[in-house]
């Protein structure tokens, strides 16, 4: 399996947006993120191109609009992100993740309930 390209925080954000709502045109991207960041619209527009550079997203012109969709995977990415972070921080060793994230976060009941269920599907 080929590398899934590296994007940045800001290009994530816009990711999710694609990923949510493809097929989606440059405006309704734009639309979406004025809500809820402080990007300029120039900004996203820039983040988009970025992500088309990257062969993360694709377009095809309709009329006089720009429409997008992934290339990528959101799952795949988000794997392939996770399991950089736990080689990087934890030397791939989920049990010192797992524990480094209880010593500073309480888990609700549902929390615990979902990771048992999560453990007894995977040992199954």
């Amino acid at each position: 399996m080929k590398p899934l390209p590296q994007i940045s925080e800001a290009e994530f954000e816009v990711m999710r947006i694609i990923w949510n709502n493809a097929p989606i045109s440059t405006n309704e991207i734009v639309d979406k993120l004025v809500q809820t960041t402080s990007w300029s619209p120039k900004t996203i527009q820039t983040l988009i191109k970025r992500l088309v550079t990257k062969k993360a997203i694709a377009y095809e012109k309709e009329s006089r609009m720009f429409v997008y969709t992934p290339l990528v995977e959101e799952r795949e990415y988000i794997r392939q992100e996770s399991n950089t972070f736990l080689k990087k921080y934890f030397n791939g060793n989920i049990s010192a993740m797992l524990s480094a994230y209880l010593e500073n976060d309480k888990l609700s009941d549902a929390e615990r309930n979902d990771l048992r269920s999560l453990l007894e599907q995977k040992s199954q």
